[in-house]
């Protein structure tokens, strides 16, 4: 039997929780992405670390557009 079909979900609410599911996980990968890498200086890394736990959503997607930039590439 379709579990889907058994809990009858529509296409919001299958928004809703892709939405739910993904939401944690973006600041987690970014926190973790933060934390293991190279910054030109370290307060640089606390103020992204900052942004992305009192911003969760915005802060990650923040982070992902400019804040990778700002890390140091190792060759």
């Amino acid at each position: 039997m379709n579990t889907l079909l058994f809990f009858e979900f529509n296409g919001v609410e299958l928004i809703f929780i892709a939405f739910a599911l993904a939401y944690p996980l973006l600041s987690i990968i970014c926190l973790i992405d933060i934390v293991r890498s190279d910054f030109k200086d370290s307060v640089t890394k606390l103020i992204w670390a900052l942004i992305v736990l009192f911003a969760p959503f915005i802060g990650s997607i923040v982070y992902l557009i400019i804040g990778r930039k700002s890390k140091i590439s190792v060759p």
